[in-house]
């Protein structure tokens, strides 16, 4: 069976063998950065009695009768979406959105098989199930690769937030002023960035992946539905295609400190209007007008905490932690060792990890003299976020904790 590569006739075929399938998808090409991630808002039509199979990247595609579509060609796969990256849902009328988040290590590959003579572009393919007994479908996405720039669809890849000096502060007085904030973005495209600053205070609902995630990433009935937090600011600054940029916070005097406890500070980032991210319901047959989908970004995005209590902060920062550096992303079938700066006094050191909306996965006691801590394999098991956070703490005699080190967030590994 010939594979299909990019050429005039290739791209006749693909619109072929597209008009064939009952499913449809839009956009049917995009364009990538070819040297790094890239994030794109998908919409299907026509997917009511199929269940939703694997999305594959892959170099070249081929018929894939008896089943209908484009399928890939063995040996030419780039990678496959990892469930922890799937945040595909059900939406509108028989409709389908899927966030392909293309890593890097995708984009590298693609970029070196077109290095090596292969064309400029790659295929994302979904495959959809047939439910009723009937033939599989495959609807594939032509991924053009280029630079990132102003015809990309504006899409964030990753999201930092920091105190002033990119240090994480752990606790101020009651009534202090914290440090400045900033977020550093990085993204693809061009575009107006909109959003807003929230704090979550001690006692209010923690804010599930769901809240985390920019308002583009979800389908637009579940937009409504993220919670809404105190609001300290408000912001709204274009984005030029140069692919990074450091957002200023709230002014520090609006971040509360009345009340001991944690608080979290949340980049809420809203949709914006950019045309070549805009998700068209209409050509899918699933909705009566098109939706915004510029600012998608394929991950939650982490808060940055912050304790008020009644201890100096001199007294709190002690432990130093070492490695894994902050924002640092785990690599698959290489054990990840927390490691830190000693504490006199210390009876024992507790290891906490938790997920971004605060759910404790691991919290691990290590006897004293022992500085490093080896993440047992299973802890990603726990969770599908895509970032978690981790600190140490260092206990008396009692239990009761002496000092704390800063919070660092640690980034789940590609495929």
């Amino acid at each position: 069976m010939p594979v299909m590569r990019l050429s005039v006739i290739g791209t006749l075929l693909l619109l072929v063998a597209g008009s064939e399938a009952g499913i449809v998808v839009h956009p049917q090409k995009v364009n990538v950065n070819a040297s790094g991630a890239t994030t794109v808002f998908l919409t299907f039509g026509g997917v009511t009695g199929y269940s939703v199979g694997e999305a594959v990247w892959c170099g070249e595609v081929m018929n894939a009768a008896p089943d209908i579509g484009l399928k890939p060609v063995a040996g030419t796969i780039f990678g496959t979406l990892p469930a922890r990256f799937n945040l595909s849902r059900f939406s509108g009328t028989d409709g389908f959105t899927d966030i392909m988040s293309i890593p890097a290590s995708v984009s590298r590959r693609a970029y070196q098989a077109a290095a090596a003579g292969a064309p400029s572009t790659f295929f994302y393919v979904r495959r959809f199930t047939n439910t009723r007994g009937g033939a599989d479908e495959y609807v594939v996405v032509t991924c053009e690769m280029g630079g990132g720039g102003a015809r990309s669809l504006f899409a964030f890849t990753s999201v930092a937030l920091s105190f002033e000096g990119n240090e994480t502060l752990l606790s101020v007085k009651q009534g202090a002023l914290p440090p400045s904030v900033s977020a550093t973005l990085q993204y693809n495209g061009t575009g107006q960035l909109h959003g807003r600053w929230e704090i979550v205070r001690p006692g209010d609902r923690q804010p599930t992946d769901e809240d985390l995630l920019t308002q583009a990433s979800l389908p637009i009935e579940q937009r409504p539905q993220q919670q809404r937090y105190l609001e300290v600011g408000r912001f709204s600054v274009f984005l030029p295609p140069s692919g990074t940029y450091v957002l200023r916070g709230p002014d520090p005097a609006k971040l509360p400190t009345d009340v001991n406890g944690l608080y979290m500070i949340l980049l809420r980032i809203e949709c914006s209007l950019d045309v070549e991210s805009t998700g068209d319901f209409p050509s899918a047959g699933v909705g009566v007008a098109p939706i915004p989908a510029g600012s998608v970004a394929g991950f939650p995005i982490p808060p940055l905490r912050y304790f008020v209590g009644e201890e100096p902060v001199s007294r709190i920062i002690t432990i130093r932690l070492l490695t894994p550096k902050d924002m640092a992303q785990t690599v698959r079938g290489t054990p990840t060792e927390f490691s830190w700066t000693g504490v006199p006094d210390a009876s024992l050191y507790r290891v906490v990890v938790i997920t971004p909306s605060n759910v404790v996965l691991l919290s691990a006691l290590i006897r004293p003299g022992v500085l490093i801590y080896a993440m047992p394999p299973w802890m990603w098991m726990k969770t599908d976020a895509q970032h978690v956070l981790w600190a140490v703490d260092a206990l008396d005699d009692l239990g009761s904790v002496l000092t704390r080190s800063e919070w660092r967030t640690l980034r789940r590994g590609g495929p």
